[in-house]
């Protein structure tokens, strides 16, 4: 542990904090968001839609399992530097096999502790998501702010295909005579598995493959995967979607795969004002009217009115806090997809009804 050790926090609008050190001692730069969540930090921090971003958990104790190499969904932290009240160094856990501090020295990740993260939050809440700086090696501002100023920001920035697999891989049952082709964008390693355990074979594709690539393998459905970044920035991916939607075979897309069917159907995106990030957001399900508590990780989402108007699409899930637009579906062709996690690590499991629909669509 680096408790003894000062560490700093600048915000893009100026705003300062000073705390502690944990973690990697060093500097990071990127877009601070805030997680709701109580648990599950690790899934969190390995989740590749949280690419480029530095995070603050609300939660007050973060650390005190500990971490392992179960709860990973993808094989690395994809956060740029972690931020939280208290970071605990000691774990109490059966399963875990070290400590949140070993575990973030080992993937070289910054982290500052002692900070008011409910007084942060509150502040993003109020202004909005904007770059900020950590660090635990320089100490006068106007070198934090010179850093700062040169940290790219999200709005535009075209992430995937960084996070995307290099490789063409498969996972699930090769004997299956249901064939699902995912596009990886920054797919979690429990989407996979959601639909392995539902008998599936699948093939992941890497961000930027061919359309010819895709369609060799013959799949019965297609599966657009999760991701960072800004949609708009993937015109590649958009193109791929449009291609695929030709293919008339069922298609799913979660989270960036939902913004991405969106621009496939000339629906705009747009930057959210700071985003939605828990594991407890409700979800009105329009054609079951139920609701749905929901597992969340998106700064970007999809223009409401632009839904509204499109012939081509009917919504099918709203948010009930905000009202934004959470799932949508295609009238003409056997598409659809969701703005939410419904493969829920962590979460409930209330959506996991859609990996069910998907697979019966292919059926």
């Amino acid at each position: 542990m680096n408790n003894n050790r000062d560490a700093f926090l600048l915000l893009h609008d100026g705003v300062f904090f000073k705390g502690k050190a944990f973690g990697k001692i060093g500097t990071t730069t990127g877009e601070i968001c805030f997680n709701t969540g109580m648990t599950g930090y690790q899934e969190v921090f390995t989740d590749p839609s949280y690419f480029g971003q530095v995070l603050i958990m609300n939660s007050v104790h973060i650390g005190n399992y500990g971490t392992n190499n179960i709860d990973q969904e993808s094989a690395s932290v994809k956060i740029r530097g972690l931020i939280g009240k208290n970071l605990e160094d000691k774990f109490s856990r059966y399963k875990a096999s070290q400590s949140l501090d070993a575990y973030l020295k080992q993937n070289n990740i910054v982290a500052i502790e002692g900070i008011d993260t409910r007084s942060l939050v509150a502040h993003i809440r109020e202004k909005g998501a904007m770059n900020c700086i950590i660090s635990s090696e320089i100490t006068e501002i106007n070198s934090l702010q010179q850093q700062l100023d040169e940290t790219p920001n999200m709005d535009g920035l075209e992430l995937a295909s960084v996070v995307s697999t290099d490789t063409i891989y498969e996972v699930g049952n090769a004997d299956s005579k249901i064939k699902v082709a995912v596009m990886d964008y920054g797919v979690k390693q429990h989407i996979l598995t959601s639909l392995a355990n539902r008998g599936v074979h699948i093939k992941v594709f890497p961000a930027k493959s061919s359309l010819d690539e895709v369609k060799a393998f013959n799949a019965d459905g297609y599966f657009i995967s999760n991701g960072p970044g800004d949609p708009a920035a993937m015109p590649y991916a958009v193109s791929t979607v449009k291609d695929l939607l030709k293919e008339e075979k069922p298609l799913f897309g979660i989270c960036l795969g939902h913004q991405l069917l969106a621009l496939a159907n000339d629906i705009p995106t747009f930057k959210m004002h700071h985003g939605h990030r828990g594991l407890n957001h409700p979800v009105k399900n329009i054609i079951s009217n139920q609701c749905e508590i929901t597992t969340q990780n998106h700064g970007f989402g999809v223009v409401p009115d632009a839904v509204r108007d499109n012939k081509q699409i009917e919504i099918t899930h709203v948010n009930l806090n905000d009202e934004s637009i959470e799932g949508i579906r295609m009238k003409n062709k056997p598409a659809f997809s969701v703005q939410y996690h419904p493969e829920s690590t962590p979460g409930p499991h209330d959506s996991r009804y859609l990996f069910d629909e998907f697979v019966n669509m292919m059926k």
